[in-house]
């Protein structure tokens, strides 16, 4: 086992967002058992942090979050309230809890201001935002490639913090190809299809040639992007068909993007990503307790498609760089 790993896709919830995540149990019959886990930031999860070889964790706000509020003031509320609940965790267990910064991106400024009070005031490590956010109305989904957002994504920028796109359940509204078969909706497949939309859009909206620093975090091995980049930049320089990128698609994403191995624990795709993407881009999570800590941390630990050495860079040097996380070697 790898001793002292870090982790940064593992999720809480606080009350007010916790009932919004009852879809992501569906039929399972383990609703019970995964609200108790995802509602603890205490010693339950430190001791299966300490059972599974994990030395930290960045803790996140579950999914959809403060992205299913379509109340604007709502909001900006609740993002921080949850900030504050994950703050007073990291100041009880400083050694062992970071966090990502749930925002209100129903409103870009307040996204902002609620960004840089969690950077500069809480001491978090960036941002952790569950993909599209509704706002004004339940049938609503905004992206945040669009002009309206430059000023946040300059937040960022000058904050020089990572921003983790995390996945959320596609709405009924939007997704009318899943009709009749709603298990493709959420984790199973369209968590990938929507996320990795939101990406490469992202990478054709011209963001990343005014934010050239910019680190965008995708969980999942990618999202099923890897696998297909050379596929994308191929039939792109066939007809690019109104692509607005200065570059191949392919070079933002090797560029700005990093991956976890959040939630997606096999040997193949594993392999993929390194090829792709190269060992220093690949950063070891669980998606805990989406996901069981156990069966993310045992395939880590055994899987052969890495050396030794590269195994303690996934699973925690590389983590240490990105955010400045020295005193875990004290």
């Amino acid at each position: 086992m790898l001793k002292g790993k870090i982790v940064f896709e593992e999720h809480i919830a606080i009350e007010e967002t916790l009932g919004r995540a009852k879809a992501f149990a569906g039929d399972s019959g383990h609703w019970e058992d995964f609200s108790k886990s995802i509602l603890d930031i205490g010693e339950q999860r430190i001791e299966l942090m300490d059972k599974n070889g994990i030395d930290f964790s960045i803790l996140s706000n579950n999914s959809p979050g403060i992205q299913g509020l379509v109340d604007k003031e709502e909001a900006i509320l609740i993002s921080k309230k949850a900030n504050d609940k994950m703050a007073e965790a990291v100041a009880k267990y400083p050694n062992r809890y970071g966090a990502f910064a749930a925002l209100p991106m129903q409103d870009p400024d307040s996204a902002s201001m609620e960004l840089t009070r969690c950077i500069k005031d809480l001491g978090f490590y960036g941002a952790l935002v569950n993909s599209f956010t509704q706002k004004n109305i339940e049938k609503s989904a905004i992206y945040y490639d669009i002009p309206e957002y430059r000023s946040f994504w300059a937040t960022v920028s000058e904050l020089n913090v990572p921003f983790y796109l995390h996945p959320r359940m596609q709405l009924e509204s939007y997704a009318p190809i899943y009709d009749g078969h709603p298990w493709l909706k959420s984790a199973p497949w369209g968590f990938a299809v929507d996320t990795s939309i939101h990406a490469l859009r992202m990478c054709g909206s011209g963001m990343f040639e005014d934010f050239p620093n910019l680190k965008i975090i995708l969980g999942h091995l990618g999202e099923h992007i890897p696998y297909d980049l050379w596929r994308i930049d191929a039939r792109m320089k066939f007809s690019p068909r109104g692509y607005r990128g200065n570059r191949p698609l392919g070079e933002y994403f090797l560029n700005n993007f990093l991956v976890t191995t959040s939630g997606n624990f096999n040997d193949p795709a594993f392999k993929c990503c390194l090829d792709v993407l190269g060992v220093d881009k690949i950063f070891f999570s669980t998606d805990y307790p989406f996901e069981n800590m156990e069966d993310a941390c045992y395939w880590f630990d055994n899987t052969q498609v890495i050396d030794e050495n590269e195994r303690l860079k996934i699973g925690r040097t590389n983590a240490i760089d990105l955010f400045n996380l020295n005193f875990l070697n004290e």
